[in-house]
């Protein structure tokens, strides 16, 4: 029995070697697979070098959706719908949301195609508040209008890159907002975003076209002399008051206030009854215009007093500021008057809440102005004035080309 038991082991144990012999047979066997693999991995590596697995390495471009996208993409897609030619010229205005703005706009636009058939042409907001209220429809149609920024973008696309690309400021004054076109063209030519073909910004010819009244001693006395030729005739019998815009003092760039006062003195050396005053130019508010009307002699016999917005198109500033309804919440404006509403200019000297047309309206002041005398024309819609705009673009093509390139690579400086 115990001879029995010890055989049966003997069988269990050599089972069990012969079992175990197979399982490091299969583990060897595995290995050595494993070495071959790895061989062929190696020898696959040295075929390759290393630039050919890089060249083959994709990138995948990610679409963004957002509206900085949407706007660059709509814009692209009209440029290139559009372009005819290898030279663009891009007008920028400040902006605005009437139908009589869009319209001087346009009329600007194709009196610029006309006169430049070389180039492409178009117009550009740089007030983003102009941009959202336009888009929304806030005084007419919703219609879109873009930074200047995302046009530029657009000139440098692979499929359109412009070889020249003329800016043309539409403000009057070489002010707050000329400088932000200024700072545009910079950020586009030092590619701000670092999205644009450096080669490309390296040799675009980018040109300036300066503000209506850049130059004291020609711009002044031209646009002077356009004016008298148009309202000549009013200023002999009646007077005749620009609004400006102007900057307020914080914001006074280049001191470029100035001009609204050398056009002043220029137009009456044709006419003492000329004036110019502003909206924001501190110390040139309608109460100090009306101040010069008064000292002068003007307001003891009921003259008549033309409002013309000084401003490239009749916005929201000739519509309501200058020729609308507007009075002081606590004024009953069927029975006001004039020294009623001088009582409640502020410590800047202005009366504020009070249109141009009923301040000088108002009974009381010596002048007559009403809906009647009010001239609601933009210089832009004034062909001869707008030619000196024009004229300033054409200097900007024949003159020397910006240098506001900076290579994004430090080394070649």
């Amino acid at each position: 029995m115990f001879n029995s038991n010890l055989s049966e082991m003997k069988k269990i144990k050599l089972l069990m070697m012969v079992a175990m012999a197979m399982v490091l047979a299969g583990t060897f066997t595995s290995c050595k697979k494993d070495e071959k693999i790895v061989e062929v991995e190696k020898i696959v590596e040295k075929e390759v070098p290393v630039e050919k697995v890089v060249e083959k390495e994709v990138i995948k471009e990610v679409e963004v959706d957002n509206a900085y996208s949407r706007y660059l993409k709509a814009i692209v897609e009209n440029v290139k719908a559009e372009k005819k030619n290898n030279k663009v010229i891009l007008l920028v205005a400040f902006g605005s949301t009437w139908e009589q703005a869009f319209d001087a706009f346009d009329d600007t636009v194709d009196a610029y195609k006309e006169v430049f058939p070389d180039y492409d042409v178009f117009l550009s907001y740089s007030s983003a508040i102009c941009i959202n209220r336009a888009a929304g429809g806030e005084n007419t149609d919703p219609r879109n209008f873009y930074a200047p920024s995302f046009w530029l973008s657009a000139f440098a696309n692979k499929d359109i890159q412009y070889s020249e690309i003329v800016i043309q400021s539409l403000q009057v004054i070489p002010g707050e907002e000329y400088t932000r076109v200024i700072n545009y063209i910079k950020d586009f030519a030092n590619n701000a975003n670092g999205d644009l073909d450096d080669e490309y910004l390296a040799g675009v010819t980018l040109k300036l076209g300066v503000p209506l009244l850049q130059d004291k001693d020609t711009d002044v006395p031209n646009v002077a002399a356009e004016l008298h030729k148009l309202y000549g005739s009013k200023a002999t019998t009646d007077i005749v008051a620009f609004m400006g815009h102007g900057n307020p003092d914080s914001f006074d760039t280049y001191k470029a206030n100035v001009r609204y006062t050398e056009l002043e003195q220029a137009l009456q050396e044709m006419s003492p009854n000329y004036f110019v005053g502003t909206v924001d130019m501190m110390e040139n508010f309608k109460t100090h215009v009306y101040d010069r009307m008064e000292k002068a002699g003007l307001n003891t016999s009921d003259l008549k007093v033309w409002l013309h917005p000084l401003m490239s198109i009749n916005g929201d500033h000739g519509h309501n500021d200058m020729a609308g309804d507007d009075l002081p919440e606590d004024v009953d404006p069927e029975n006001y008057t004039f020294a009623q509403l001088q009582a409640m200019a502020n410590e800047e000297g202005e009366v504020e809440d009070t249109s141009w047309k009923m301040y000088f309206g108002a009974p009381g002041s010596g002048f007559k102005c009403d809906d009647s005398t009010v001239i609601p024309l933009g210089l832009l819609e004034l062909p001869t004035v707008r030619q000196i705009w024009m004229d300033h673009t054409q200097d900007a093509i024949d003159g020397e080309p910006l240098d506001f390139y900076h290579s994004m690579y430090p080394e070649e400086g």
